[in-house]
């Protein structure tokens, strides 16, 4: 089969789309399917400008990089870009939506018109009434188009099915991380030091996922637990508000227990969590919780908001505690921190039950929702293809 995966976020750039996407292409390139991606994400932040075409990416896959900035070219469709992805004659385009998605948006609407099985998944928690998936129903007809329907949670599934319509199908298509990888850390490493609780987060620095908030927490953390109880929190990842959150760990006096570690590769990151006690998650919207499954892997209880997706792999009070707000994740963290035994007894139960959400069930829930898609479309119709191609081409 000949999959066609269209993100506006992709390697080189980091993060939880990015990341599930490539690892979701090399599991299909291993299953023999014939994997392409198409992206707006340049391929190194040091030459924005500068565009590849088809070239093979470090897992194999080809990848078709476009130039970004053109509002004509992504918001409102473009003829070369929906002329390209349809050259790639593929069987199933599967595009992933995340807050704004306008490639993804504009790609789905043009595959599915002209006549391509099309999947889209949203990878993000997106408000009822916010600017995206709205304008994708009436700007761009996205609503009642051919469209296979999937979100990365019920959570996410949820505000998806408000915006698009009863009539259409939403399924949950959850992320997914090599289980057994992850849960081999259990025995690699532990903490060595009673005296000190290592509470660990891994994502990007961006305001989405709410590090300078981590650091207001964990700030009255400190206060609140007793000063024989030593504390570090170790910050992994990169992103626009780095030096937001380097300057204010220095304005806090928080540099001597806050380490930001920076980017970190798998092996590091699973490392950095099997010598940790603690994981937090501040995100308010967390779709679903990649590196939170990863932490819960490795055995370590979890902190999040109950809201989010997080919910799914983690009970209040079994694999982790999870709050309704900051003040109530500031006591779940100074009570983790100042209670062992709860910590252990959290860890206990996560070493020895595996959660779910490994590889074999989401390739083939993903291979469910391509059979749904091409359900809606039947075969695809060359006529109608060149039609459409046409119509475009003549918009331009």
């Amino acid at each position: 089969m000949r999959i066609v995966h269209v993100s506006d976020c992709y390697l080189p750039r980091l993060g939880g789309i990015e990341s599930h996407v490539a690892d979701l292409v090399a599991r299909q390139r291993c299953a023999g399917h014939d994997v392409h991606v198409v992206t707006s994400t340049p391929p190194a932040a040091r030459s924005p400008r500068r565009a590849a075409s088809g070239r093979a990416d470090s897992d194999g896959a080809r990848v078709h990089r476009i130039r970004a900035g053109w509002v004509r070219g992504t918001i409102l469709g473009s003829a070369g870009t929906a002329r390209s992805v349809d050259q790639l004659e593929p069987d199933v385009v599967h595009c992933h939506n995340s807050v704004l998605s306008p490639l993804a948006v504009m790609v789905a609407t043009t595959a599915s018109a002209l006549g391509i099985p099309t999947a889209v998944t949203v990878h993000s928690l997106l408000p009822a009434v916010g600017p995206i998936l709205p304008l994708s129903g009436s700007v761009l007809a996205v609503r009642g188009r051919p469209i296979a329907w999937s979100a990365v949670s019920e959570v996410a599934a949820e505000p998806v099915r408000r915006v698009l319509g009863a009539r259409t199908e939403v399924t949950v298509l959850p992320n997914a991380v090599d289980i057994d990888w992850w849960r081999d850390a259990r025995s690699a490493l532990h903490p060595t030091d009673a005296d000190t609780v290592k509470v660990v987060s891994v994502g990007r620095l961006a305001t989405r996922k709410r590090p300078l908030a981590l650091l207001r927490m964990m700030a009255t953390v400190r206060d609140l637990v007793p000063s024989h109880v030593r504390l570090r929190l170790v910050l992994v990842g990169d992103g626009p508000q780095r030096a937001s959150v380097a300057r204010r760990i220095r304005e806090q006096g928080m540099a001597g227990w806050v380490d930001l570690a920076g980017q970190l590769s798998r092996q590091e990151i699973r490392d950095t969590l099997a010598a940790a006690d603690i994981y937090v998650a501040p995100a308010t919207l967390e779709s679903f919780g990649i590196a939170a499954l990863e932490a819960r892997s490795v055995g370590l209880p979890i902190v999040a908001k109950a809201r989010g997706g997080v919910g799914q792999f983690v009970t209040h009070g079994t694999e982790g505690l999870l709050a309704r707000t900051d003040g109530d994740m500031v006591g779940a963290l100074a009570r983790l921190a100042t209670s062992p035994a709860l910590r252990r007894a959290i860890r206990s139960h996560n070493c020895a039950v595996a959660p779910a959400f490994g590889w074999d069930d989401a390739l083939s829930a993903t291979d469910e929702l391509y059979a749904r898609a091409a359900h809606l479309v039947g075969q695809p119709v060359s006529d109608a293809r060149r039609a459409t191609l046409a119509d475009l081409e003549g918009a331009r």
